[in-house]
């Protein structure tokens, strides 16, 4: 692992930020300009967001940018000519970057399964992992937590959830969980009906109560799959069993999440909803830095209230402990039909309850392996999002509806 490079008397860690210009990578960049002392932003990557990513290379100074849309690639070297900032294209060359011995820490927020071929490099060359692409534990969380432990590396989460029982933990190395609570806004639908849910235009969904995030992200936290794609990636992170997951609604989104120990006590984490906060816990860890984030009062949430999700509406939360319970390949494979079925979802080719619909097929029909190396997941990834297209693309929309 990397030691932290010395400028004069400072000690500062060079932070790689995959997905710098989406929710989590401008979150990111707030929390290292807020403490210049302490970081620099050495590594930024966009998928397409060619200007903002300019701008930002503009006011961080890193070593490298690398857009992913190699069609913007002159537009974004041209932009920085004048700079020191060397310009890159394509995912290889994430992958190849993120391995530079400079790089102590590497900001994981890719949306999707894009982010596993560069957390596994990462990894491999000894980076310590702010984990927000939850898709890698997901999909490959067996494999990907082997590496670290071969690797000698910490995977730090930035998941406000996972970041919660990450802080609920400390000091509690040798105590046994007994199991941890994941909290769950309950997103814009919470206790609406099917027949309602039958109608709602995307508009509907991208309007999250409480949390400002990217399209995706807030898609799934209406269907209640991120919170399914979360307990998959707590699975791996704390080393635990489907029946020690509980997923508990709460609407104000002040308790992120809790851990019931052996004895009954529970350690819960609590805040205002704002990113900056794990993903600086992350960054500074074992440590924790002062900063001006907005604090929170008791006295402005008399009440904190908490519910049974409803997995018979919300039933993608349902098929992703299914999904934990079997095992395998599983997992992977409704991560790639989720990110089919919201994609048509945003494009507005299928309706909110389809979603649903297109993941049930694509459990049922992609071939089951119980043991996937690598290759099996990259294989698996490919074959379900082609099913799951062509599932959108020959069925009438009434018939993905219900």
């Amino acid at each position: 692992m990397n030691s932290n490079t010395t400028i004069g008397q400072s000690n500062y860690k060079n932070i790689a930020i995959l997905g710098s210009t989406g929710s989590i990578g401008t979150q990111s960049l707030e929390v290292i300009g807020n403490n210049p002392e302490l970081f620099r932003a050495y590594l930024l990557t966009a998928q397409s967001n060619a200007d903002l990513l300019i701008a930002q290379a503009l006011q961080f100074n890193p070593a490298y940018v690398v857009i992913c849309d190699k069609s913007k690639y002159q537009y974004v070297k041209d932009a920085l000519a004048a700079t020191s900032v060397k310009v890159l294209a394509g995912i290889e060359a994430i992958i190849d970057t993120v391995t530079d011995p400079e790089i102590n820490t590497v900001i994981t927020a890719m949306v999707g399964f894009a982010g596993l071929e560069p957390t596994i490099a990462g990894i491999k060359a000894g980076k310590d992992i702010a984990l927000a692409n939850k898709e890698t534990l997901v999909v490959a969380g067996e494999l990907v937590t082997g590496l670290a432990k071969k690797h000698g590396i910490k995977i730090l989460p930035v998941d406000s959830e996972h970041s919660a029982i990450f802080q609920c933990l400390a000091g509690e190395q040798d105590n046994k969980i007994e199991k941890i609570i994941l909290t769950a806004s309950g997103g814009p639908f919470r206790n609406r009906s099917l027949s309602f849910l039958e109608h709602v235009t995307r508009e509907d969904a991208l309007k999250h109560p409480n949390w400002v995030m990217g399209a995706k992200i807030t898609i799934d936290s209406a269907s209640l799959m991120n919170k399914g794609l979360e307990v998959i990636e707590a699975k791996w992170l704390f080393d635990l069993e489907a029946g020690q997951i509980d997923v508990i609604v709460h609407p104000q989104s002040i308790i992120h999440s809790m851990v019931q120990f052996r004895d009954g006590s529970i350690k819960a984490q609590m805040g205002l909803p704002d990113m900056k906060l794990p993903i600086q816990y992350a960054l500074t860890y074992p440590n924790r830095v002062q900063n001006n984030f907005k604090r929170f009062d008791f006295t402005n949430y008399p009440n904190l209230t908490f519910e049974k999700p409803d997995l018979v509406t919300f039933r993608n939360l349902d098929l992703a402990f299914q999904a934990l319970k079997k095992g395998g390949n599983m997992p992977c494979i409704i991560n790639a039909a989720n990110e089919v079925a919201v994609a048509g979802f945003l494009s507005n080719s299928i309706g909110f309850l389809a979603m649903s619909k297109v993941i049930e097929e694509c459990m049922q029909h992609i071939a089951f392996k119980n043991s996937p190396d690598l290759e099996d997941y990259l294989n698996t990834d490919k074959e379900t999002r082609i099913f799951a297209q062509n599932l959108i693309h020959q069925m009438p929309l009434k018939a993905l509806q219900f």
